[in-house]
């Protein structure tokens, strides 16, 4: 008999629903759990019972036990039942190998009805059943018993199980940090929590623990990590929820490639425990540059799964006098004002109809693009294409084997400035790789990206923006472009030369998704407060946002980093799914609601009247 865990026995129980095998045939148990199939043949009832361990096929006979057949005859789909009675094996042909109880059947002798249920909205029986995902969020209970979601909450808990493990095997101390903390910029509006006690005052709930893990690494901690629960009020999207988890680590006494390193080791750990059936691309890890990631893939999270990489044609096109002269005006003007000539090749897209350069040149320019130039290679080695004509035969043959195109393949072109081009096509491929299927679904392609611009210039607010968080800390041999100014320190300009100044921030991506970015922090105020003042902060709205950590730092800060993961965004790649929703127990939708709970929902009078507050009607907010 199987020796079962004595954590899962219970007085409804001796076994899981997935325990059983042939070693327990002649055993004398008790099951619990909810009917996921009944088939009525007469004198025999037959209830596939399911728990979240396994099903096993429960068989009434009448003759046998009739009390117990007189229940069955009430049982019906989603019944929670307990059973009792002898283990037996199946009648040799009538094992089932897709159970992993499927030698064996349970014999009852005795059957109860512990909770009765309504017919369910949708089948939970079905896996492969379309069901309109609304109302799956409106009885998420429902949903979760069936096997896909279940199986996707299951290695999400595996997942978080790894990451610790691995954590505290590296000498890391796990801290919770508080979920009420002050508003302070992460790059997203705050969800604020108004105070009773003190009216008028505000918590926000955290972006993230950023300013928290610092400050621990001031009070010694020297390795610390958390599963931190984080909350961002903006628009959300497949990648984002209003409320999402996240693995935050920090470490002292450290540089770049000391994090990088580590959280690379336990990247491969973590994912070869929780899917080891799933390769990983490349270990170790590719590592780019920003400005080569960009160049190479038009994208700063690359999906590595397929090629398809971006090619410049400019050394292609001839420059008499210096001057572009490919006889296309779009190409020449495009050289002539600095801007790039770039292509992607579409692989077996060489006799796409017009229909589909159409809909590829209207996908280009709602990327950004002006247009979307295209040669087709055909198999006779000729080239096809509306540019041709001002080309000529040899330039476009000669564009065509610069881009690396076959046979059959169609080359993409944009020419526009370096950011538009590199950015349209980077869509364009990771669009064309999901439509052709480049991308090897059970593969794991993690990459770096590092060494990203330190600061973006905000025409509108003049100031310097972080690229990433106002945190990260500068390439030691830039430091210098950041004392420097043009003129003014209180007022920046993008004349700057700290707008060439290259962060140490690095970003870990997966599969085409950013799956978490961290950084070296700057440590002595010093340099802290000239980062601020960059980014438009006076020094006293500096010391009333950071002002903890600003002051922690004069009491002896060590050199550190880290980094941040999303749980979210890892489950739902590990499980190949297009949403963080599918991985998360309880999300909300795109409006941010809980269709569930039926939340946000309006307070109660009185909770307003508690908090000195009242609502402002939209006519007039506007007023």
């Amino acid at each position: 008999m199987t020796e079962h865990p004595p954590s899962l026995a219970t007085p409804y129980r001796t076994h899981t629903c997935g325990q059983l095998r042939a070693g327990d045939i002649g055993a004398e148990v008790r099951l619990s759990g909810w009917v996921h199939r009944r088939r009525d043949h007469g004198q025999l009832i037959f209830l596939d019972l399911r728990d979240r361990h396994g099903i096993t096929q429960v068989v009434v006979d009448g003759t046998d036990s009739p009390a117990a057949h007189d229940v069955a005859s009430r049982v019906r789909s989603e019944f929670v039942v307990s059973v009792s009675g002898t283990v037996t094996a199946r009648l040799a042909g009538t094992e089932n190998a897709r159970l992993s109880t499927g030698a064996i059947e349970l014999q009852t002798t005795a059957l109860e009805i512990l909770n009765e249920a309504r017919t369910p909205p949708f089948y939970i029986n079905d896996p492969d059943a379309p069901v309109d995902e609304s109302l799956r969020l409106k009885y998420r209970y429902l949903d979760i018993r069936r096997e896909p979601m279940q199986q996707r909450l299951l290695l999400r808990s595996r997942l978080v199980q790894a990451i610790r493990q691995a954590h505290h095997e590296n000498g890391f101390v796990e801290i919770e940090t508080p979920t009420l903390i002050k508003s302070t910029p992460e790059g997203a509006r705050d969800f604020i929590v108004p105070s009773r006690l003190q009216p008028g005052s505000v918590y926000a709930l955290p972006q993230s623990p950023q300013q928290l893990k610092q400050i621990l690494m001031v009070g010694g901690v020297d390795r610390y990590f958390q599963i931190a629960r984080c909350y961002r009020d903006e628009d959300l999207r497949g990648d984002r929820q209003p409320e999402f988890t996240q693995l935050d680590l920090e470490m002292s006494f450290v540089d770049e490639a000391t994090v990088m390193d580590f959280v690379e080791r336990m990247a491969i750990e973590v994912s070869q425990a929780v899917t080891p059936e799933r390769p990983l691309l490349e270990v170790p890890f590719p590592r780019f540059t920003y400005g080569e990631v960009m160049e190479r893939f038009g994208s700063d999270k690359p999906d590595l799964r397929f090629g398809m990489e971006l090619v410049d044609l400019a050394p292609e096109i001839p420059t008499p006098d210096g001057v572009p002269a490919s006889g296309f005006r779009v190409f020449d003007d495009a050289l002539a004002g600095g801007g790039r000539v770039k292509a992607i090749v579409a692989p077996g897209l060489g006799d796409a109809p017009r229909s589909r350069i159409d809909e590829l040149t209207e996908t280009a320019k709602r990327f950004g693009a002006r247009g979307l130039a295209h040669l087709a290679l055909e198999a006779t080695g000729s080239v096809k294409g509306p540019i041709v004509k001002f080309l000529g035969d040899d330039l476009a043959e000669r564009l065509c084997a610069r881009a690396g195109a076959g046979p059959g393949d169609l080359v993409l072109i944009v020419a526009d400035g370096t950011e538009v081009t590199n950015e349209v096509l980077g869509r364009l491929r990771t669009d064309l790789g999901a439509r052709l299927g480049l991308a090897d679904p059970n593969v794991l392609a993690y990459c770096w990206v590092h060494r990203f611009p330190m600061y973006k210039w905000d025409v509108e607010g003049g100031r310097w923006d972080a690229t990433h968080n106002p945190f990260s800390g500068v390439v030691p041999e830039d430091e210098a472009l950041l004392t420097t100014v043009s003129g003014d320190p209180s007022r920046p300009s993008p004349e700057d030369p700290a707008g060439r100044a290259r962060a140490l921030q690095y970003d870990l991506a997966l599969n085409g998704w950013e799956l978490g970015g961290g950084s070296i922090r700057i440590w002595r105020r010093d340099l802290l407060e000239l980062s601020f003042a960059l980014q438009g902060y006076s020094l006293e709205r500096m010391r009333n946002m950071f002002g903890a950590m600003l002051e922690a730092f004069e009491y002896g800060a060590p050199p550190h980093g880290g980094i941040a993961l999303g749980i979210d965004r890892w489950a739902a790649l590990l499980t190949n799914q297009a949403t963080i929703r599918e991985v998360m127990a309880f999300p909300k939708t795109q409006s941010g609601t809980d269709l569930m709970l039926e939340a946000p929902s309006p307070p109660d009078a009185g909770q307003y009247a508690d908090l000195g507050l009242r609502v402002v009607p939209v006519e007039e907010r506007k007023a």
